[in-house]
C-alpha cells in the first residue's frame, strides 16, 4: 500500500514540476496562457460501504488548468500588431480548421491576407468597395491597389453670411433710353413709391431758346427716385470730295464753328490742315459759357468728323471758305430716364403716359455682379471638387446682398453664384441662386426650395485649355437630375447642400465645407481602431475600411482545448463559439500596434517549483521508508 501511495504522489510530483515547467518556458511566449495542476486524493471504497477507518490510496491529477486572465499589454512598432483587452479571442484560419488564439502576431502574406506567423489567415467582417461593412465573416485581405477616383456629387457648406453687409447692387428701371427732350416739354410728371407716398405734379421746362435735354435731364434728376442722363451726336459731318468740309479745309477764308444752346460759337479758322488738325483743335479748346464745361469732343471716323456732347446740350456746327461754300447743322440732345426700385409708377409724361399705369418694368443691375471684381460681391468661397476622372477643379461660391423683399421686415435675401474654374455653371451667369433668410437667421429657402440646395447640372469639365477632358459631361437632360444623385452617378451634376447656412451679426466664415469626392490615391498605411476595423490610408489623403476583425468568445473557456502554437479549437465542453465585433455586448476592445504577453507569473513559478521539488522528495522518502520495513520483515528468521 504504502509503495502505491508514494508512487502516486511521485506521478503527481512530477506532473506539478512538468506544469510549471511549462509554464517558465513560455513566460515570454505572446497570448500564452499559464497552467496550474489540480489534484484529488484516492479512497478504496466497497459498493456499499467506504469501511470504518478507511486510509487513502495517494493521489491522482485532477485537470490541468488553464488561467485565461487577462496578461500585460506591451506596445510595438508593427501596425497590425494587435492585443485584446478584456474576454475574446481572434479567429484563425488554419487551412479549413477554425482556432482561436490570443496572440495577435499578424503581418500580410504574398496575396495580401492577414496572417500569424503560422500563416493562418485571420477572419473578421468583410467590406465593400465604398468601405462599408457587409456583415460577413471570412478571410481578411488588404488590397494593395490604387483607388479608384470618385466624383464630386455633393457639396455640403456651413457659412454664416454676415447681415452687417451693404447691399452693394443698385437696381433700376430702365424706362427709356434716347428719348427726345419734346417727349418732356413742359410736361407735368407725378411719381408715386412703393411705400405708397407721392411726388408731384412737377412742371419741367418749356423748350425754347437756348434749352437743351441737358435742362431737362437735371430738373428729372432733382425727383426722387429718378436718374436721368443727357448726351448729343451730331450725325458724321462728310469729308468726301466736293463742296464739303474736306476741300474746305486748306481754302482760303475757311472756318469752323461750334455753338452749345444758342450760344456765342468758337470759330476754327487757323492752323488747320485737316480733319484730325480740326478734331484735335475742338478737343483741347474751352468754350465761353460759364455755365458749361468742357464737354465736347471731337473724333475723326474714316472719312468723317464725328462731334458729341456728354452732357446733352444742343450743338450748332457750321464751317465756310471762299471756293467750297459751306453747310450748318444743328442736334438737340437725348435723354436716358431711369428710377429705382423705390418708384411704383411714373404718370403725366406724353412718353410715358399710358405705359407703365400698372406698375413699371422689372428691374435692371447697373453694377451687375463681376467675379473678378470684389467690388460687385460681398462674400467668396472657393473648395476644390473632382470629375468622374479625378482632375481636380476650383469652385468658387460668391454671395451677393440683395435688396430685402417687400417692406425688409422678418425676411433678408442673397444672389448665389457658382463658378468653375472661371466658368459660370447652374445658369447663374442668366439668373443667379435666390436665397432668403428667417428673421432668426436661418435659411428659409433657395430658390424657394426649403431644402436649400442648388443642383448644378450644365459643368462641362475641361483641361488647363479650356477643352473638355474627357470625363463625365452634364446629363442630356437636366431636369432628370435629382438630390441625392443616385449611385452610381452618370454625369458631372451635383449638388450644392447650403440647408445649414446662417446670416447672423457675425463676421463672414465658413464653418464647415464637405464634398465626397477625390482623386485616385496609392496605399500609404494602415490604421487599426478599438473596434477592430482596419482602415487603408492613402496618398489622396482617403481613408477606407477594408474590414473588420471578428472576435470569438466561450461560455466555458476552460473547455477549449489547447492544440499548439498559442491557439485552441472548440471542444464539446466550450460550448459553442459567441462571435461578434470588438468593443461590443461582452467583447473585449482591440488595442492596434500592441500585444498581450504571457500571464505567467514568473516568481510565483519559480516558487512553485521549489514546492514541486519538495513534494516529489518527500514521496520519494515514502517509498523508501516503505522499503525498509519490507526489508526489515523479509529479514525475520
Amino acid at each position: 500500500m504504502a509503495f502505491n501511495t508514494g508512487l502516486s504522489g511521485l506521478r503527481a510530483a512530477s506532473v506539478d514540476l512538468d506544469v510549471t515547467g511549462n509554464n517558465i518556458a513560455n513566460a515570454s511566449t505572446v497570448g500564452f496562457k499559464g497552467s496550474k495542476a489540480q489534484f484529488g486524493d484516492l479512497y478504496a471504497s466497497g459498493f456499499l460501504s467506504a469501511g470504518t477507518n478507511p486510509i487513502g490510496d495517494g493521489v491522482r491529477v485532477q485537470d490541468v488548468k488553464q488561467s485565461f486572465g487577462q496578461g500585460n499589454i506591451s506596445f510595438t512598432d508593427n501596425g497590425l500588431d494587435m492585443a485584446i483587452s478584456g474576454d475574446g479571442f481572434f479567429i484563425l484560419n488554419n487551412g479549413g480548421e477554425i482556432r482561436y488564439s490570443r496572440a495577435g502576431q499578424f503581418g500580410i502574406d504574398k496575396e495580401g491576407y492577414v496572417t500569424n506567423n503560422q500563416n493562418m489567415r485571420v477572419q473578421g467582417y468583410t467590406a465593400d468597395e465604398d468601405g462599408n461593412l457587409s456583415g460577413i465573416r471570412g478571410d481578411l485581405q488588404i488590397a494593395t491597389d490604387n483607388l479608384a477616383p470618385r466624383r464630386t456629387t455633393n457639396l455640403q457648406s456651413d457659412l454664416n453670411l454676415d447681415s452687417r453687409e451693404p447691399v452693394l447692387e443698385n437696381r433700376v428701371i430702365n424706362l427709356g433710353d434716347t428719348l427726345d427732350p419734346a417727349a418732356f416739354d413742359g410736361d407735368t410728371l407725378s411719381v408715386s413709391y412703393q411705400d405708397g407716398s407721392t411726388s408731384g405734379p412737377i412742371t419741367l421746362s418749356t423748350l425754347g431758346a437756348g434749352t437743351g435735354a441737358d435742362t431737362i435731364a437735371g430738373e428729372l434728376n432733382n425727383i426722387d427716385g429718378l436718374s436721368a442722363s443727357a448726351r448729343t451726336e451730331l450725325p458724321p459731318i462728310s469729308g468726301a470730295t466736293g463742296s464739303s468740309l474736306a476741300n474746305a479745309i486748306g481754302d482760303t477764308g475757311f472756318q469752323f464753328s461750334v455753338g452749345l444752346n444758342n450760344t456765342a460759337p468758337v470759330v476754327f479758322n487757323s492752323g488747320i490742315s485737316s480733319l484730325q488738325d480740326l478734331a484735335d483743335a475742338i478737343n483741347s479748346a474751352s468754350f465761353p459759357s460759364p455755365d458749361v464745361l468742357d464737354t465736347v469732343s471731337a473724333e475723326v471716323v474714316g472719312t468723317d468728323l464725328v462731334i458729341r456732347d456728354s452732357r446733352g446740350q444742343t450743338v450748332d456746327v457750321s464751317f465756310s471758305s471762299d471756293n467750297f461754300g459751306g453747310s450748318s447743322a444743328s442736334q438737340t440732345g437725348t435723354i436716358s430716364l431711369r428710377a429705382d426700385s423705390s418708384v411704383q409708377d411714373v404718370t403725366g409724361s406724353t412718353f410715358l403716359a399710358g405705359q407703365y399705369d400698372s406698375g413699371l418694368g422689372s428691374p435692371i443691375i447697373t453694377n451687375a455682379f463681376n467675379p473678378i471684381d470684389q467690388r460687385t460681391y460681398n462674400h467668396a468661397t472657393s473648395t476644390t471638387i473632382y470629375d468622374s476622372l479625378g482632375n481636380s477643379h476650383e469652385l468658387t461660391q460668391f454671395f451677393v446682398k440683395d435688396p430685402s423683399p417687400g417692406n425688409g421686415v422678418g425676411q433678408s435675401q442673397w444672389s448665389v453664384y457658382v463658378q468653375i474654374d472661371g466658368e459660370m455653371v447652374a445658369n447663374t451667369d442668366q439668373q443667379p441662386y435666390t436665397a432668403v433668410f428667417n428673421q432668426d437667421g436661418s435659411l428659409e429657402s433657395i430658390n424657394g426650395d426649403a431644402n436649400g440646395e442648388i443642383i448644378v447640372a450644365d459643368w462641362i469639365p475641361k483641361d488647363a485649355n479650356g477643352d473638355p477632358n474627357g470625363s463625365d459631361g452634364p446629363p442630356a437632360d437636366p431636369t432628370t437630375v435629382v438630390s441625392p444623385i443616385p449611385e452610381p452617378p452618370t454625369s458631372s451634376a451635383f449638388v450644392i447642400d447650403l440647408a445649414g447656412t446662417t446670416q447672423y451679426g457675425a463676421a463672414f466664415g465658413v464653418n464647415d465645407q464637405q464634398q465626397n469626392g477625390y482623386t485616385t490615391g496609392r496605399l500609404s498605411g494602415l490604421d487599426v481602431s478599438d473596434q477592430g476595423v482596419l482602415f487603408a490610408r492613402y496618398t489622396n489623403g482617403q481613408s477606407k475600411s477594408l474590414g473588420q476583425v471578428a472576435l470569438a468568445a466561450f461560455n466555458n473557456t476552460n473547455g477549449l482545448s489547447p492544440v499548439g502554437d498559442t491557439s485552441w479549437v472548440e471542444t464539446f465542453e466550450s460550448g459553442q463559439p459567441i462571435i461578434g465585433a470588438p468593443d461590443t455586448g461582452t467583447l473585449g476592445a482591440i488595442k492596434a500596434s500592441s500585444l498581450e504577453e504571457s500571464n505567467v507569473d514568473l516568481s510565483a513559478e519559480l516558487v512553485n517549483l521549489i514546492i514541486a521539488q519538495r513534494n516529489y522528495q518527500a514521496n520519494a522518502k515514502t517509498i523508501e521508508t516503505a522499503d525498509a520495513v519490507t526489508q526489515t520483515i523479509i529479514n525475520l528468521r
